[in-house]
């Protein structure tokens, strides 16, 4: 078995009491590889996701400032993010994005930090992994004017948007990516649009610790759940939990080729 956990967040004080458990558990479970992002303000879970990722071979980070932390993104810490960003063990830039729903930083803002770690990432070369919450609007003008198909690529993770959003998206080259919310007994819509998804542009997460998956739900989420996504999206797609397993870890190696090494 292959499986890919393409968006967890092992640095979280929850895991600090068994994280090497919780590693264990996934390997066990089949986990290969697990991306794993910082909040490039919080310069201490930074140092945390790198030393993880220096410390296991399946382990890789990507660091970006979050929507929710917007407000805290001075030109400092911003030229301090690209100093880490050139870290062997980084894949990506994010998660980076605009969430409507909690507000945590003022929408403008939001929307200026967003603009600006595109370019950055577009000059540095790195694939995006792109949040959104509520904003898709706003989401795809800025993609539209600062990203497009000469850009690295990138993600659209634990993605919650329309059919017409997700076509979007893969015309201009991202990868969709599912978590465990794809799961739960309300999200026909949801899975709607997972159906409509071609296979080689699906990816698979769990966004550990949060959005357990249905058979699980309401526990600590972690990287070894991630084979209930792969179960559900296989059901949609009619392919087994391995099949899904394969091609979402392919897609992703496609993505991020470094990876495979």
């Amino acid at each position: 078995m292959a499986f890919t956990d393409s968006h967890a967040h092992l640095a979280d004080e929850r895991f600090d009491t068994d994280r090497t458990d919780v590693l264990a558990r996934a390997r066990q479970a089949g986990v290969e590889r697990i991306l794993t992002i910082a909040e490039a303000t919080r310069p201490d879970e930074c140092r945390k996701t790198l030393a993880l990722a220096d410390q296991h071979e399946f382990v890789w980070a990507a660091l970006g400032v979050h929507p929710h932390e917007a407000r805290r993104a001075t030109e400092e810490r911003l030229a301090e993010l690209e100093t880490l960003l050139r870290h062997p063990r980084v894949l990506a830039w994010g998660e980076i994005g605009l969430d409507y729903y909690y507000d945590h930083s003022p929408r403008s803002v939001q929307q200026a930090v967003f603009r600006g770690q595109l370019k950055r990432a577009r000059t540095a070369r790195l694939p995006v992994i792109v949040h959104c919450r509520e904003a898709w609007n706003d989401c795809l003008k800025i993609l539209s004017e600062e990203w497009g198909p000469s850009s690295p690529g990138g993600i659209l993770h634990c993605f919650s948007g329309t059919a017409e959003v997700a076509g979007q998206a893969l015309d201009w080259g991202f990868l969709i990516s599912f978590a465990g919310n794809v799961t739960f007994p309300r999200a026909e819509n949801l899975r709607a649009v997972a159906r409509a998804v071609p296979l080689e542009r699906l990816l698979i997460e769990t966004d550990c610790p949060y959005l357990a998956p249905q058979p699980v739900r309401g526990k600590r989420n972690e990287p070894a759940y991630v084979m209930d996504v792969a179960v559900e999206l296989g059901r949609l797609h009619r392919v087994t939990r391995e099949e899904m397993g394969a091609q979402t870890s392919e897609n992703f190696l496609r993505l991020f080729p470094g990876a495979g090494a």
